[in-house]
């Protein structure tokens, strides 16, 4: 005779699950705020595409585009832990992969004069939101996680970048994935 309680059990069990994996359930640390950029699309996205764009720059651009948006994340993330306000924290999130996205879609290459600070807006609105979600625990471990995962998204892009011969192929593909990552940023926008 079956248990008729067997499937409520179960799905109260793997709710349970999926209700833990939400930030502010376990305490802050490196862990946690490595998985936050890996944990979200738009996240992921505008990390990605940092990567993507240093690849196609020339000199100091290739480092500083990341490190700048590395840097400019830390900053906002202190706003965040400082209890400082920024409304437009999602808007700047969705406006940023609407213009990284775009930018990766041409095949225009900014001066770094003009592609740093672009870069360092668009960090802005994910250190917010990377340092709001925080929750209780280690400051030092959690935004040495987010750092830490943000950066190696910036390298998988620069390789992947790198890794693409320079052919009719590889361009469209660039602009394709730079056209659905504008997308993407657009759809967010209207959400």
């Amino acid at each position: 005779m079956r248990n008729p309680r067997l499937p409520l059990a179960l799905v109260l069990l793997l709710a349970a699950g999926s209700a833990a994996a939400h930030p502010g359930h376990e305490p802050a640390g490196f862990f946690t705020g490595f998985v936050h950029p890996l944990g979200g699309l738009d996240h992921f996205l505008v990390m990605l595409t940092v990567g993507l764009l240093a690849a196609r720059q020339g000199g100091a651009a290739r480092w500083a585009l990341p490190v700048g948006f590395l840097l400019a994340m830390l900053a906002a993330a202190g706003l965040a832990w400082a209890g400082l306000p920024f409304p437009a924290a999602e808007a700047g999130i969705a406006a940023s992969l609407l213009a990284l996205g775009l930018l990766l879609a041409t095949p225009a290459r900014l001066p770094l004069a003009a592609s740093l600070p672009l870069v360092a807006a668009c960090a802005l609105g994910h250190g917010y939101a990377h340092g709001a979600e925080m929750g209780a625990g280690s400051l030092l471990g959690y935004a040495a996680g987010f750092t830490a995962a943000s950066g190696l998204l910036h390298g998988a892009g620069y390789v992947l970048a790198r890794c693409l011969p320079e052919r009719p192929w590889a361009i469209v593909l660039r602009r394709v994935m730079g056209t659905a990552i504008a997308g993407t940023g657009l759809l967010l926008l209207g959400a």
